[in-house]
This record gives C-alpha cells, sequence and structure tokens, in this order.
C-alpha cells in the first residue's frame, strides 16, 4: 500500500523545505498552500498522514483537522507551527483531531520518526480494521452455517420421527396380517417372526428367531432361501405341514429398497382346516 503524505502551509519555502527533508523517506507526498487546497486534494487522493501550519489565512491548522476528522476520520493528523496557541491545539488534542503538534523550527531527525510512526499507526489501524471486518463477515458466515445446521437438525429429527411413527405403524400391521411372515438373515436364521407365524409354527413351545429354517421347516424352504440370495429369484412352494394340510412359502431377497440382508417369507394356509386346527392349537409344525 502507498503512503501518501500530504503538508499544507501558506509559506511556499516550508512546503518546499518539508518535501525535501521526506522525499528520501518513501512517501507520495502532496503539497497544499492553504486549508481549501488541502480539503480540495484528499478529495481526489487517499491520504494517510497529514501535516498542516497552524496559523493560515481563512482557516487556522485546528480548524481544518477538525474538518478533515469530520470527512476522513482514517487520516493521522499532525499540527507544525511557529506559535504556540496552546488553548486552540489542547481544544484539537483533546477532542481527537490532532495525533501530534510540533513547534517550528523542528528537529529533522525526531520529525521523521514521528511521522514514520504516524504512518505505522495508521497501518495498523487499517489492519485493524481489515481484521475486525473479516472477523465480523467470518462471524456472520458462521451464524448462517449454525442456523442451516439447526434447519437440517430439525428437518433430520421431523424425519427420523416420521420413520419412527412409520416403523410402528408397518409393525403393527405385520402383526395383524393374516399370513406368516419370517425375516431370514443371510445365514440362514429367523430375525423377524409376526404374530400368525408364532402361532402358526412354534405350537411346541419355544423360540423361532435365531433358529435356522433347516431346524423346523422342509429342505426345499431353506434352498429356496439360498436361491433368493444368490439368485436374486423370488419364488414359492407348497410344504405339507406335520398335523395335515399346507402352507404356500413365497420367499424373496431383501435388500432392494434397505440395506437389509437375507430373505423374507410369506406363507398362507391353504387349507380350511389349518385355519381351523390353529384356532383349536392342534397344529405340529415344528420337526
Amino acid at each position: 500500500m502507498e503512503r501518501t503524505l500530504l503538508i499544507v502551509d501558506d509559506e511556499e519555502n516550508i512546503l518546499s523545505a518539508l518535501t525535501r527533508l521526506l522525499r528520501h523517506d518513501g512517501y507520495r507526498i502532496l503539497t497544499a498552500g492553504s486549508a481549501q487546497d488541502g480539503l480540495t486534494l484528499l478529495a481526489d487522493n487517499h491520504v494517510n498522514v497529514i501535516i498542516t501550519d497552524q496559523r493560515m489565512p481563512k482557516m487556522t491548522g485546528t480548524e481544518f483537522l477538525s474538518q478533515v476528522k469530520e470527512l476522513y476520520p482514517e487520516t493521522i493528523r499532525i499540527v507544525l507551527s511557529g506559535y504556540t496557541e496552546l488553548k486552540s491545539v489542547t481544544d484539537a488534542i483533546n477532542c481527537g483531531a490532532i495525533y501530534k503538534f510540533f513547534t517550528k523550527p523542528w528537529d529533522k531527525h525526531l520529525l521523521r520518526a514521528n511521522i514514520e510512526e504516524a504512518f505505522a499507526q495508521y497501518e495498523l489501524r487499517s489492519e485493524n480494521e481489515r481484521l475486525a471486518r473479516e472477523l465480523q463477515a467470518a462471524n456472520a458466515e458462521l451464524s448462517e452455517i449454525n442456523q442451516d445446521l439447526e434447519r437440517r437438525v430439525e428437518e433430520k429429527t421431523r424425519e427420523i420421527k416420521l420413520n419412527m411413527h412409520t416403523l410402528q405403524i408397518s409393525q403393527e400391521v405385520l402383526e395383524h396380517l393374516p399370513s406368516a411372515v419370517l425375516g431370514v438373515g443371510d445365514d440362514g436364521c429367523v430375525a423377524v417372526v409376526n404374530r400368525m407365524a408364532a402361532r402358526l409354527l412354534n405350537q411346541q413351545g419355544g423360540y423361532l428367531v435365531g433358529r435356522s429354517l433347516q431346524e423346523f421347516l422342509p429342505a426345499e424352504v431353506f434352498t429356496m432361501h439360498s436361491r433368493a440370495l444368490q439368485e436374486n429369484v423370488a419364488e414359492c412352494c407348497l410344504i405339507t405341514l406335520d398335523g395335515g394340510g399346507a402352507l404356500e412359502v413365497c420367499c424373496c431377497r431383501l435388500g432392494q429398497s434397505s440395506y437389509a440382508k437375507g430373505t423374507i417369507m410369506v406363507m398362507t394356509p391353504q387349507a380350511g382346516d389349518v385355519m381351523d386346527n390353529l384356532e383349536t392349537g392342534k397344529i405340529e409344525v415344528l420337526r
């Protein structure tokens, strides 16, 4: 960033002397012979530091810098004068219009050091403002992200609640189906049993969940399960119950609309006496 210095003084020799003193310090130097000319240059240039004489016609240095403070508050403002008008200078310092005050004749080393310090002060302030803007922007972005995250969490929570409600309904429907339903893992063991399956296949007591199909159903049922897993085919077969009657067993592979692995089997009684015997508890299917 280019360092721009504005020098305002109604004496041409002072402008020339200060320009000679500071021209090797790497500044872009602008000069004005009056406060009004200084305001014009400020309107057309990005100025960092201003040095102005105190006693000038029409407008004093402190009056000029008071206007500059209102129009360009980011500038660093210095008064250089051969007159010690303590009251006006003190008032200007107290209201923040002046950064420092030097008297003429000046100590060139001290003046150059303080001008360098003024530019460093300007750049530090600018950097702090830049960081503050970045922090504000980052906070605004973070706030937006948090709001979006909250919306997503709310949507996900609603979705989970809806899925749980749907699952509860599905479980209730499954329990009251007039057909026996088994969910069988890819290892051939029963994972899910509805009410009808428990009544139809478990008349001799014990649990079906965790047991292999081969323990209580004919071999063709397990074969059908294996074929569904390997070849992804859906098929049905008829099996005869030990207590009489028959079941139609339909089998298809799980995982087409879920992450489940295994098969689902639906068993429907095919003879009226099966349903009659089911009501009296006379069916014997376990082997």
